[in-house]
């Protein structure tokens, strides 16, 4: 089986500078310390880091860098590490050199990053991806599809295990 990120606009409207999470759902009625208390203990039992978020941040340029990681060497580890720098140290990965940062620690050559930024090489690449995402009727984030089948949100171990299991048949 073959793993292959595609990338989702989710909240695409949010600033680069970023917006706190009480204003993106605000007036909405959630409990954002209970979301979080939740979402720590599903991480938790997984053996998963989460830190504490008070803001989110526009991940536009983070999916550029993403796609253009993984046609590097190496590349794929840029994934984990700016779900690192998102969820659990809190940084801003709409910044170009956050992400220039990030691309340099996982051993990407930091030059190329900048470039692959600066010129929106990848544009078109996350572009296309938004465009599936729609076109398979995603609506949130995480989104795991295999074969005809899909599931969303953070999901249990077993639970993936059985979408895979499922597409298999």
């Amino acid at each position: 089986m073959r793993i292959k990120w595609v990338h989702f606009p989710l909240h695409p409207d949010t600033p680069m500078e970023g917006r706190s999470l009480a204003d993106l759902f605000a007036g909405r009625g959630y409990d954002i310390p209970k979301m979080a208390a939740q979402m720590r203990a599903r991480m938790e039992a997984e053996g998963l880091p989460y830190g504490d978020r008070s803001m989110t941040y526009n991940s536009r340029l983070a999916q550029e860098l993403g796609a253009w990681a993984d046609t590097q060497p190496g590349g794929e580890a840029i994934h984990d590490a700016l779900f690192r720098a998102y969820f659990v140290d809190g940084k801003n990965i709409g910044d170009v050199e956050t992400l220039i940062g990030i691309a340099k620690a996982v051993g990407l050559p930091a030059d190329a990053a900048r470039e692959a930024l600066e010129k929106r090489t990848f544009k078109e690449a996350v572009d296309a991806d938004w465009e599936k995402s729609h076109a398979y009727g995603v609506t949130g984030v995480p989104t795991f599809v295999a074969g005809r089948h899909g599931l969303v949100g953070a999901q249990p171990y077993e639970a993936l295990e059985q979408l895979v299991t499922q597409s298999e048949a």
